[in-house]
């Protein structure tokens, strides 16, 4: 299961704070390890506090100059910067590839995806509008107006190391909002790559800071504390995300959530089983399973489970494993070994509870991290999967009989990021989609994502949306003027 050529790591290797690349002040540096083969690619500096310090002291001298660009301006720098991505791709995509393991093919998806917030918040940028009306007496006059929030700090996953780059830092810079960026630690190259094309696309200094460090919780523990951050966007798991909200209270900060899902995949009686199975492969099989939004519990109407059992394991089982960077690999390898045992171990409870394994169910020894693409029948309720996110390659079938049945099954969860609904009756899909207890909902579709869409969930699934018209929302603040009528 190893790459048979390694592709060329292009990425700088330093920190980025306040337009200038930098070493880090304590000398540290972390590895990045390839995952399809526990090989180190790149060797990278390790931001300490001070460094996280210097980064928010340069983000908070240009926010007030950044504020003051006009949007124009801002919104080319941001069509640049989406040109030169879209110009980098298969450069773009060797890295994410290298550090993160997802496949080539998918990988190429994921940046064309990504550079499209960078154009769609280039288009946001000129269209930040306010009011003017009167009072109801008629007495003055009421203008309102959007400002930047301030200086932002943007905390992504290494699932998604360049889309959930460019949905943070598109509409922050976009609303006038300079950032310090703290991406994960398995996969900082693909940021730096990001700040590099940034610098490239014409962001002033200090604007964009990006800060890698094998130490998150005291950097990123340290622009919380700091007074001067006046938003936070983060995307992680909920138990994070509540740390977070937690030191975001003492300066009320603004923020953004978005958390864990444990996405319900639901097939009605009368759904075409071909589509749902197809449906299936795309909300599983994205990256390997390791999304927010990978459908995690298969809720199939009895009369269909035997056969969606069958078509989805004879999908699942003919598809290709190995390292990303081959050619014709479908499937690369999980991101780390701890990512892979959790798997192992709630495919283990689910098979101790009396789940079959109709393909795959263990593990891959090695070299790297990777797990074979599975398919676990007649699931127990109960079963450690059915309420954890489980970021793999497997997909557990649950029979049901009604619909409210089903429904109960699907909103028994603290989450409720996305849920999938096939059927060949609309108001059955609308119906079930309306009582789901979910921010988004995939009728007859896998995927939901799309830099035009509103991303987000409701109860533990997190705060505030990303992407669409409001995404921008979350970056700007009201200001009211009441101007008496002479």
């Amino acid at each position: 299961m190893t790459s048979m050529t390694r592709p060329a790591i292009t990425s700088p290797t330093q920190l980025f704070i306040g337009g200038t690349w930098r070493t880090a002040n304590s000398a540290r540096k972390f590895d990045v390890v390839d995952p399809a083969t526990g090989e180190v690619i790149a060797v990278v500096d390790d931001a300490d506090i001070s460094d996280a310090e210097a980064a928010m002291a340069a983000a908070v001298a240009a926010q007030e100059s950044w504020a003051q660009t006009a949007p124009r301006t801002r919104s080319e720098i941001l069509s640049r910067a989406f040109h030169l991505i879209i110009a980098r791709t298969e450069e773009l995509a060797a890295i994410i590839t290298a550090e993160m393991g997802k496949p080539l093919a998918d990988a190429r998806g994921e940046v064309a995806y990504g550079a499209e917030f960078f154009r769609w918040f280039s288009e946001e940028a000129v269209r930040i509008s306010g009011d003017h009306t009167l009072t109801g007496d008629g007495k003055n006059r009421i203008i309102v107006t959007r400002a930047p929030v301030g200086p932002s700090i943007l905390v992504t996953p290494w699932n998604f190391p360049l889309a959930m780059g460019t949905r943070k830092i598109g509409p922050a810079l976009a609303a006038g909002c300079t950032v310090v960026f703290k991406p994960a630690e398995q996969t900082p190259l693909t940021a730096l790559a990001l700040a590099a094309i940034l610098l490239e696309a014409g962001v002033p200094d200090g604007v964009v800071n990006v800060v890698p460090t094998t130490d998150a919780a005291g950097v990123v523990g340290s622009w919380m504390a700091s007074g001067s951050a006046r938003k936070i966007s983060f995307t992680g798991s909920t138990a994070v995300g509540k740390i977070l909200l937690a030191q975001a209270a003492p300066t009320v900060m603004r923020t953004s959530m978005e958390l864990g899902g444990n996405a319900p995949f639901i097939v009605a009686e009368d759904a075409d089983l071909d589509r749902a199975v197809d449906g299936a492969m795309v909300a599983k099989m994205r990256n390997m399973g390791e999304a927010c939004t990978a459908a995690n519990r298969f809720l199939v109407h009895r009369s269909l489970a035997n056969d969606f059992a069958a078509e989805l394991a004879a999908r699942m089982g003919a598809l290709t494993v190995g390292a990303g960077s081959r050619p014709g690999v479908e499937v690369g390898p999980l991101i780390d070994r701890s990512g892979r045992a959790k798997v192992q171990r709630l495919v283990d409870d689910a098979l101790a509870r009396g789940a079959r394994a109709v393909v795959g169910g263990q593990e891959d020894p090695g070299p790297g991290y990777f797990y074979p693409p599975t398919v676990l029948d007649d699931v127990d309720a109960r079963s450690d999967l059915m309420s954890t996110e489980i970021f793999g390659p497997v997909a557990a079938i649950v029979p049901y009989d009604t619909e409210d049945e089903v429904i109960a099954l699907a909103n028994d969860t603290e989450w409720g990021l996305v849920g999938y609904v096939f059927t060949q009756d609309i108001d059955r899909a609308l119906r079930m989609g309306e009582r789901l207890e979910v921010g988004m909902v995939g009728i007859n579709t896998g995927l939901v994502s799309n830099p035009a869409a509103p991303f987000g969930g409701v109860k533990q699934s997190g705060l505030g949306r990303e992407g669409g018209k409001v995404g921008i929302d979350e970056f700007l603040e009201y200001k009211y003027f009441a101007i008496p009528r002479s």
